[in-house]
């Protein structure tokens, strides 16, 4: 509901419409996944009518918290103060204060009102905050104060003002970054200007970086030969200007992503490239790493520029030599390198997609760097540092997931072209990869994510080529270690998500590959998930139904660890931990179809004789016989074992079996 609708409500005396409205929506969620209240609503909005008489009729909670979206930005835990400050509406935020509302109210980032207002640049909020004593040195969860934020939007009037009101220009974020470091990197000269005067200094931040470094690591791509042009003559000047005494480049190792160049020393060798326009990225590229040196997180961002300069014009060869130099740059800094696997999956499916030869040295480049990646992530999740924000590396992790399933596709679509101690690289990878266990929040695993027709595929060039659920992509992960039996959140394995697959006819082949790659890998055919359901009951359609009927080959133990489970009988604590695992597996006490053919079959009774029958007489004393050969057992083993308390038995037999493959 709008606020002028709200507001013809209140005029037209509809108060017990309102006041229905208002209690059962005291929490809106709406389309995009913002969650507001109506006094967030009518305050993001600026109603200033509607704020007032909410607060008047209603008495809210002021400090109610929602989740709202600013600049594409989502914002979790804003207040209606924050989000009327945030959208800079002045009247509305007088109202606000004036009613009580807490100036300082932060948000899950530890964002204030103030904060808000100094990023939209809405000095009249800010000045009237202040004067309602808003805290001027309170910093975000990045200790990056209002001043920063106000430097790096670029108003100067608010960070004049804020240093007036005594803001500290030489308090550091996290990073080390002051505030002279985000103007300087955004080019606010007059900035720069105004924090030098009140006392700023010019320091390094945690990469090396000082004010001056900021402003030329910011240089646009189309300024790079003029600068080189203007600048590097003088510098070349310089150096010679003492011809006893000339001062020579230390020069790098030249480097094989900018094709081996190697610096201009004369002018004359600059004069040589300043009409060849790769010679003048080369040149820039190799100058900027040199200065700024390989640990600086900023070298690689103009080298991912350069390679997809080169991919838009189909140079493929350059993009990924340039793309990998990136990833290993990165990689060797620990910074998050999740955009440039994507990048990588959708570059590969561009080549393949086109025709273009793609190397399988280059896609088990990535597949490493990828292993590496999804290590680190699980490795913060586990113990994150204090900067590290857990909630965005489970989503790094996720994204991660599915991008390095878009590279196995990929790997499985080149491994005829592959040699074999290439292939055997891959399978180590593969399997070092199954063995991390990774898995997206809902549990799902890699191989869950590669037999689910549902599984996301990027839109940019990666649909060309990856589809899902994947014959091919499943076989290399369970040849290489594939658990076969991982269970998502709901308690379904692979098989319980394949046999819901609604193309059975047009993709038999894919249906029908999968299933037998599961089963004969050891996929328990009895495992039931949250509904009570096996594969066989999951199954959505005949034809899938059909296919698992052929192998419905079910274990003795299996069977034995289904009765454990059907007739509840405590089990924990009197098997090995192992053995808890796999009796698990067999579900939450409900008798399936699957369990009951199997019961009914000749073998059920030869397992029966040979187990040892254990039964309590009325006084508790345990009797033990076994039961000869001849004896007529019934054919049923739920009436069976409703007759015997034989559980000890079960779980003798479950502890010798339990090793031996099915």
């Amino acid at each position: 509901m709008n606020g002028d609708r709200y507001l013809d409500m209140l005029h037209q005396d509809m108060w017990p419409v309102v006041t229905h409205w208002h209690k059962v929506h005291k929490q809106v969620v709406e389309e995009d996944g913002q969650r507001c209240t109506p006094l967030i609503i009518a305050a993001r909005h600026g109603h200033e009518k509607v704020v007032k008489m909410i607060v008047q009729k209603f008495k809210p909670d002021l400090e109610q918290e929602g989740i709202v979206k600013f600049d594409g930005y989502v914002i979790e835990g804003a207040s209606s103060l924050w989000c009327a400050a945030g959208a800079g509406h002045l009247n509305v935020v007088k109202t606000l204060v004036k009613m009580g509302a807490d100036v300082n109210h932060p948000t899950k980032t530890n964002s204030t009102p103030l904060r808000a207002a100094c990023f939209d640049g809405r000095l009249d909020v800010v000045r009237y905050l202040t004067d309602h004593h808003a805290n001027i040195h309170l910093a975000n969860k990045y200790n990056n104060t209002c001043l920063m934020i106000a430097a790096y939007k670029g108003h100067l009037d608010i960070v004049s003002f804020l240093l007036e009101k005594g803001a500290n220009p030489n308090e550091k974020a996290h990073c080390g970054a002051t505030a002279l470091h985000f103007a300087a990197e955004c080019g606010h000269v007059d900035i720069v200007r105004e924090l030098l005067e009140h006392g700023a200094h010019i320091t390094k931040n945690e990469n090396g970086m000082s004010m001056y470094d900021s402003t030329y690591c910011s240089c646009r791509a189309n300024k790079i030969r003029c600068n080189l042009m203007y600048f590097f003559p003088r510098f070349v000047l310089s150096r010679y200007s003492d011809p006893y005494n000339i001062v020579k480049k230390k020069l790098d190792t030249p480097i094989s992503a900018y094709e081996n160049w190697v610096e201009c020393q004369t002018l004359d060798e600059l004069e040589k490239i300043q009409r060849i326009q790769n010679a003048l990225h080369m040149e820039s590229l190799s100058v900027r790493q040199r200065i700024l040196g390989t640990h600086n997180p900023e070298v690689p961002h103009p080298v991912i520029f350069r390679g997809a300069v080169f991919a838009d014009n189909a140079r493929f060869d350059r993009c990924i030599e340039l793309w990998l130099h990136a990833l290993h740059l990165r990689q060797l800094n620990k910074v998050s390198v999740v955009k440039d696997l994507l990048r990588f999956a959708q570059v590969f499916s561009q080549m393949i997609h086109v025709g273009v030869v793609l190397p399988f040295a280059y896609v088990e480049d990535v597949l490493e760097a990828s292993v590496i990646e999804l290590e680190r992530n699980k490795e913060k999740i586990t113990n994150p540092g204090p900067k590290d924000d857990v909630e965005q590396i489970i989503e790094e992790l996720e994204s991660n997931i599915t991008t390095v399933l878009y590279i196995l596709v990929i790997i499985t679509k080149l491994m005829q072209q592959c040699c074999k101690e290439g292939e055997f690289h891959v399978h180590r990878l593969v399997f070092k990869l199954n063995q991390l266990q990774v898995a997206t929040r809902d549990g799902f695993t890699l191989l869950h994510l590669c037999v689910n027709a549902d599984t996301p595929v990027d839109d940019f060039h990666t649909n060309d080529v990856c589809k899902f659920p994947c014959a091919a992509t499943a076989k290399l992960l369970i040849q290489c270690g594939a658990d076969v039996n991982a269970m998502d959140h709901n308690r379904n394995t692979p098989l319980h998500i394949i046999v819901s697959y609604q193309k059975p006819i047009s993709d038999f082949l894919t249906l029908h590959s999968i299933i037998l790659e599961l089963t004969e890998a050891g996929a328990h055919i009895d495992t039931v998930n949250m509904q009570g359901e096996t594969p066989f009951e999951a199954a959505t359609t005949g034809v899938a139904e059909i296919i698992l009927r052929t192998q419905t080959k079910l274990s003795l133990k299996c069977m034995a660890a289904k009765a454990v489970k059907t007739y509840n009988l405590t089990y924990e604590g009197q098997v090995p931990r192992s053995l808890e695992s796999f009796i698990e597996l067999h579900g939450p006490g409900v008798i399936d179809h699957v369990f009951e053919i199997a019961c009914n079959q000749a073998c059920v009774s030869q397992f029966l004789v040979s187990l040892k029958i254990s039964t309590r007489d009325k006084r508790g004393k345990g009797i033990r016989r076994k039961v000869a050969p001849q004896t007529k057992l019934p054919v049923d083993f739920g009436d069976f074992l409703r007759d015997y308390n034989n559980k000890e038995d079960i779980f003798s037999f479950l502890a010798n079996e339990v090793q031996v493959s099915e």
